[in-house]
């Protein structure tokens, strides 16, 4: 028997639940590498260095279809009632993730939510229409989700923070092209990217998420985390960035008028979004729980929870300026 090659395995697969359109339901998140993100600029992406080199066309199917053998033999896929899918770039790049394979991984699917990982410009009813065909059994009213990285409805700061690559204009065009073709759509929010101050972040974060009110069907609240080989780690190693505090975190999930999902990666860590180490854990913990149960109580509970490093946050929205920032590690 051969040994099982790491090429032949997704670059993460795990089980959880989320919350999908107001409910809670099991779901399997699972991250494809694939032949790379077309765009390869964002400045705190490191999934884009994750893919396969100099693979021929019909290579690159092969070790996607690998991947998806993998997922059956590890996972009861009747166990889940959602996935959510990621690439290192956008699922419906055809140069990116084959058709065929990816219509392979729609038949696997079939019958389940599935959430999917692209950029707008891949975003087309024919990719969307033979996608849904293949997992759409009549079970759900809408089973695709388009996940869309908007990360800001701020263009300049999508464009300078960021390196996103494209405009508020083409993410809302993106979210009409896939209701037209029957997918709802899930807007991805950083939560303080490269050169903003923590007081600029929450301000950032309010106004996106009243422009996406009514545009997206869910958001995301994705804190900005110190990934290794990035443009951002770069800034970090030279102390000219700090990932966000937890009460920020806290304070732009109290303060939305919707709903936001939020998984802290990295929560309490130097590299992820923190506080002062000792409060940190059950803010972390009170979030994710947040993200599935939607208790309002539980943030200002939370917020209420008393540190000494909420006088050191206060103190950073007051004085932090874009020029002498960030005041703190």
């Amino acid at each position: 028997m051969f040994p099982e090659r790491e090429s032949d395995r997704p670059l993460a697969a795990w089980a959880g639940r989320d919350r999908i359109e107001g409910q809670v339901m099991s779901a399997l998140t699972i991250i494809l590498k694939t032949g790379g993100c077309a765009h390869d600029r964002c400045r705190m992406c490191s999934y884009r260095h994750e893919r396969y080199n100099r693979l021929t066309h019909g290579e690159l199917e092969a070790g996607l279809r690998a991947q998806l053998a993998w997922i059956e033999n590890n996972f009861t896929l009747e166990d889940f009632d959602a996935v959510k899918i990621y690439t290192s770039g956008s699922l419906f790049d055809p140069l990116e993730v084959p058709v065929q394979a990816r219509d392979a991984l729609a038949k696997m699917m079939r019958g389940k939510i599935v959430i999917a990982e692209t950029r707008p410009e891949y975003v087309t009813v024919d990719h969307l229409n033979q996608f849904v065909t293949l997992i759409d059994n009549g079970t759900h009213e809408t089973p695709l989700f388009v996940a869309i990285g908007v990360e800001t409805s701020n263009d300049t700061i999508r464009e300078k923070c960021i390196d996103k690559g494209f405009s508020w204009d083409d993410f809302v065009k993106a979210t009409e092209i896939a209701r037209s073709a029957g997918a709802g759509v899930k807007a991805y929010l950083l939560a303080k990217p490269l050169f903003l101050t923590e007081r600029e972040a929450i301000d950032d974060m309010i106004s996106s998420i009243r422009d996406l009110s009514g545009t997206a069907d869910m958001i995301s609240l994705n804190p900005c985390t110190v990934q290794r080989n990035t443009e951002l780690e770069y800034y970090w190693k030279q102390g000219a960035y700090r990932p966000p505090y937890l009460w920020s975190i806290l304070t732009i999930l109290s303060e939305s008028p919707v709903h936001l999902t939020c998984d802290p990666l990295g929560g309490g860590q130097e590299r992820g979004p923190h506080n002062c180490g000792v409060c940190d854990g059950p803010l972390v913990k009170g979030i994710r729980d947040y993200s599935l149960s939607a208790d309002r109580e539980l943030l200002s509970a939370l917020l209420a929870i008393p540190c000494a490093c909420k006088e050191e946050w206060d103190f950073v929205l007051r004085e932090e300026r874009s020029y002498c920032m960030p005041l703190t590690r």
